[in-house]
């Protein structure tokens, strides 16, 4: 149930921002497109350089950006609900790292290809969760303990990566070394329409999951007490957000924190004490197409991968995060 405080002037100022953020992108960059222009094209008006530029090249882009951003956003509130700690993000954790090591296989060893991919990053992202959630399982699930465990197996997940890549072919390794760092740029409606179908679904099977959510946060005993049937619940959300993960994760690469940060922001915009969805979605989507405008425009004459923005800002939310945590428990 979204806060009182969300419905007067939070949803309508996150959806105004986002919309700017979509006309941006679509306007800016070496061929200008005003509004005037965007209406000729979608009359019918334009069909040149603009039209090629706008429905082909832009609007893909864009289009996948505002979805997966809400993808990871909603995967990153999943897990820290489950583990109740801020910490417990999928790019903390190593499922993303996870789902990186099993697309990076399918690109190494079976020659990519989006389906290949996105089986690989889930298959990578199942088989980590699942090891991660077993080692840290002593008699429950302690978030604190699975917080530790998944840096630790992202730690060597990260080094079969680089063993990976410096194993492979020359140019196979460039492209994944590229693709590894997280990117928008290039994409076109036949890697963005099949993502954007299958995020959406996958988005619409999680949500009715997410309503037991507060009863999480309260603690297994109160939530068994309300009829959540907790560990099938659990597992089935643990399924789901490691689902929106690799399937983002295999169209555009990891793309770092914006599941750690987006969840937390999202709360103290709101002033929510518990996990509103929709602002968590929108407030991943805000952020990843605003990195990835900043990535596109800032540096005249240089486009960077949008997960070099997300990793340099996150770096510095995750340092404050850390501090913050350990203040409290002092």
């Amino acid at each position: 149930m979204i806060t009182r405080r969300s419905v007067q002037w939070v949803l309508p100022v996150m959806i105004a921002t986002l919309v700017i953020l979509f006309l941006a992108a679509l306007s800016l960059g070496d061929v200008q497109v005003t509004m005037a222009d965007m209406i000729a094209v979608l009359t019918g008006q334009e069909t040149g350089l603009k039209r090629l530029v706008l429905l082909s090249w832009r609007l893909p882009q864009t289009l996948c950006a505002i979805i997966i951003g809400a993808a990871l956003a909603l995967a990153g509130a999943i897990f820290q609900t489950l583990t109740r700690n801020p910490l417990g993000s999928p790019d903390v954790i190593g499922f993303s790292t996870g789902a990186y090591t099993g697309a990076l296989m399918s690109l190494l060893f079976f020659g990519g290809g989006y389906a290949a991919l996105a089986a690989g990053a889930v298959g990578g992202g199942l088989i980590t969760a699942i090891v991660v959630t077993l080692l840290a399982y002593r008699g429950g699930l302690d978030g604190f303990r699975l917080v530790i465990v998944g840096i630790g197996i992202s730690a060597l997940l990260t080094s079969l990566n680089g063993y990976l890549l410096l194993t492979a072919r020359v140019e196979v390794a460039r492209a994944a070394s590229v693709w590894g760092i997280g990117s928008l740029s290039g994409l076109r409606w036949e890697q963005a329409a099949p993502t954007a179908v299958l995020l959406i679904v996958a988005i619409a099977a999680v949500l009715p999951m997410t309503r037991s959510m507060h009863q999480f946060e309260l603690g297994d005993t109160l939530a068994i007490g309300t009829g959540v049937a907790l560990e099938r619940l659990r597992w089935g959300m643990v399924l789901g957000g490691v689902v929106l993960v690799a399937l983002a994760t295999a169209v555009t690469g990891p793309i770092a924190f914006v599941a750690l940060a987006a969840p937390q922001i999202a709360r103290r915009i709101t002033g929510a004490g518990q996990t509103q969805p929709l602002t968590v979605m929108l407030t991943g989507s805000i952020v990843l197409l605003a990195s990835d405008l900043i990535a596109m425009h800032a540096i005249p004459g240089i486009q960077l991968p949008v997960g070099v923005l997300t990793v340099c800002v996150g770096g510095v939310y995750l340092v404050w995060l850390l501090i913050s945590e350990t203040r409290k428990k002092a």
